[in-house]
């Protein structure tokens, strides 16, 4: 589909909240809210151990109804869910497998990096949490009526990564019409990546990492629907250039920035008019914007 130019829109309609679970949350991604929506970065990760289990029910316990995570692959092929292509910093590898530097995830079997505690570095009382499956991490997410921001990582020292994740997905029931209409968004540092997850599941919401000139982003609506720079990189004019281009499924291009963790840092980018804030505390991020929603309406 051609990108084509629309006027931003002005006018600005609360979401309705679709989970009931998930009450609080207020706004959703689908590019005409009342304030951003907020994204749990790898789980609540300022409150628990990041991509594991534990940081998505804390997310869900905090109210946030969009968790973000990292996908990587094992040596026998299984995908699970780590930031980091090497395990050193989030779990005891070195402790169990001293031999087997440098520890990276590609060369380690699933049920090797099942045995390692993926929880004692952050706190005691997360003692062996481990490293999740992507079929058990969105097992979670579904159990508590989450929605889905998963990143393909790395996805240059995985070939055929975006075909086994999609299989993962569609495995799981993620790539079912509800799914796919409103609680999934597949995005990467890669636009290769990206543009191979449109062309085999063209359904699927997609979003590119970083901030491509103003000139290329008639090239990315072709096969995104959103750009998430880093807070640091976004402008209030880049926003609304990107709001002024319809991405491949009809709709306004979105913006959702990250790693936003601050109250400040939250209502200057909300100002910008994004449609995202992703935030390792996302209820830092949520009682800022919704404060300063409600100031405005005053």
């Amino acid at each position: 589909m051609h990108a084509r130019a629309v006027a931003v829109t002005t006018t600005a309609l609360l979401g309705v909240a679709l989970l009931a679970p998930l009450s609080h949350a207020r706004a959703d991604l689908g590019g005409d809210a009342a304030e951003p929506s907020v994204i749990a970065h790898r789980g609540a990760s300022g409150y628990a151990p990041e991509n594991t289990l534990a940081a998505v029910d804390k997310a869900a316990e905090l109210g946030i109804r969009w968790v973000e995570n990292d996908v990587q692959r094992t040596r026998d092929g299984e995908l699970v869910v780590l930031h980091d292509d090497n395990l050193r910093r989030t779990t005891d590898v070195e402790e169990v497998f001293p031999d087997r530097a440098p520890w990276k995830v590609k060369d380690f079997t699933a049920a090797e990096i099942a045995r390692l505690d993926a929880g004692s570095w952050f706190g005691s009382e997360y003692a062996g949490a481990r490293v999740p499956t992507l079929k058990q991490y969105v097992d979670r997410v579904e159990h508590n009526h989450q929605k889905l921001l998963l990143e393909l990582k790395n996805p240059q020292l995985y070939p055929g990564i975006e075909r086994e994740t999609l299989k993962v997905l569609a495995n799981e029931g993620w790539l079912d019409r509800p799914h796919v209409a409103g609680r999934l968004i597949v995005q990467s540092f890669s636009a290769d990546s990206i543009r191979t997850v449109h062309e085999l599941k063209p359904a699927v919401k997609t979003g590119f990492l970083g901030t491509p000139s103003v000139a290329d982003l008639p090239a990315y609506a072709k096969f995104t629907d959103q750009i998430n720079p880093s807070y640091g990189s976004l402008t209030r004019g880049y926003v609304a250039s990107v709001h002024a281009f319809t991405g491949p499924h009809g709709r306004r291009m979105e913006v959702s920035t990250w790693t936003v963790d601050d109250a400040d840092t939250a209502r200057r980018v909300a100002a910008y008019g994004v449609d995202g804030v992703i935030s390792n505390r996302p209820d830092v991020v949520r009682d800022a914007v919704r404060e300063m929603a409600d100031s405005a309406v005053r």
